[in-house]
């Protein structure tokens, strides 16, 4: 089960589709021209947590070296331009497909080498920051206006509904009201309070690799958006040199081990891609995933075992689920989330560290290692 989607918005050719690849190692057209993606690229990317126990079998994802590795779906949707929700470009297609994420991340060509267009020249990535969220903003605005001309019942009963598709939770929907009262004067400061709530957004600070963007990542800094300097072409470039063998690398980690040397060139991309990480920390490739799903996403992972004392499995296998829920999440949703005859028996909720035993309304803590008992 995959437990959170994550979105790839951003103008054209600024290294969605490279960054993709680097989260999820599938292969996708990249190349330097607008719109080389058409229709929505969608894959698993993984977000790395520390692992309760070495020695663990994961029916879904890895471990290495005690990181745990647990699935996401990230979408990587094609580029926007200025006027896109009145239909330029693309236009509302690719709105529309980022609709399905509930966590945007935003790549932004640092080196400021293209137009808003995605044509190669002279580019701003601050303002192409702002005219990206403003595009979303009034592609909801007009969705926002038309439930309040067409609502049958209440306002409030309009918007729960209307907005329901666009995978926006009622809570965040009401949250948003609270802070302004929608109406079509003010539909479209109405949908920029709803995306903060609804749909955080975090820019990945890409090409970072390329001269000239440590003054544009400054800038991009002075924004109220969570930033993350990143260079996805690094991260291609130390997975695929780790999965032939030449480096021992962890993704997200902030070194690796060179296990062989291969032709002039081959070492001097690696020789390269150290001297990135040791400025950078990292490449940010898995940084941006983390911070997309933990801190924006507000998402822990928790661990359902079935033996409490080798917290296994009942074939012996070794913490072999992570799920990845809501902060605020308690003991008995999470029994009904692993199987609805699990959360209709739900007994109570065992810490397989501490041994005490919790009811349904304990809220799970990042994490947790936990056995459900259910009665017979």
């Amino acid at each position: 089960m995959i437990d959170l989607q994550l979105g790839l918005i951003g103008k054209p050719n600024v290294g969605k589709s490279a960054f993709f690849k680097a989260a999820t190692l599938r292969d996708v057209e990249i190349a330097d021209y607008p719109f080389t993606t058409i229709r929505p690229n969608v894959g698993v990317a993984h977000v790395s947590t520390k692992c309760p126990r070495e020695g663990c079998s994961p029916r879904k994802g890895s471990c290495l070296g005690g990181t745990r590795f647990v699935p996401v779906r990230l979408y990587d949707v094609a580029g926007l331009v200025p006027g896109a929700h009145r239909g330029k470009g693309l236009g509302n297609q690719f709105l529309d497909d980022a609709r399905k994420a509930q966590v945007l991340i935003m790549v932004v060509d640092t080196s400021g080498r293209t137009d808003k267009e995605g044509n190669e020249g002279r580019g701003n990535p601050v303002e192409d920051v702002k005219f990206i969220e403003d595009e979303f903003d009034h592609w909801t605005a007009g969705i926002v206006k038309k439930l309040l001309r067409n609502k049958g019942g209440t306002t409030e009963e309009a918007l729960l509904e209307g907005l329901s598709g666009l995978e926006m939770r009622k809570e965040d929907i009401l949250a948003a009201m609270d802070t302004q009262y929608p109406t079509p004067k003010g539909a479209f400061e109405f949908a920029r309070i709803l995306r903060h709530a609804a749909k955080p957004l975090l820019i990945a600070a890409n090409r970072m690799d390329l001269e000239g963007t440590d003054s544009w990542l400054k800038e991009l800094e002075k924004l109220e958006t969570p930033v993350v300097p990143t260079s996805s072409a690094t991260e291609i470039l130390l997975r695929k040199a780790a999965e032939k063998g030449f480096i021992d690398y962890i993704p997200g980690g902030g070194k690796f081990e060179i296990l062989k040397e291969g032709s002039p060139e081959q070492k001097n991309a690696i020789e390269f891609a150290g001297q990135y990480i040791n400025k950078y920390g990292s490449t940010g490739v898995q940084e941006v995933l983390n911070l997309g799903t933990f801190e924006l996403g507000k998402m822990i992972p928790v661990f359902p075992v079935e033996d409490e004392n080798k917290w296994a499995d009942s074939a012996g296998n070794v913490l072999p689920d992570c799920f990845l829920v809501r902060r605020g999440t308690t003991a008995k949703e999470l029994a009904y989330r692993i199987h609805t005859d699990i959360g209709d028996r739900f007994v109570k909720a065992v810490d397989c560290r501490s041994k005490r035993a919790h009811g349904a309304d304990y809220v799970l803590q990042a994490g947790d290692v936990l056995k459900i008992s259910t009665r017979r």
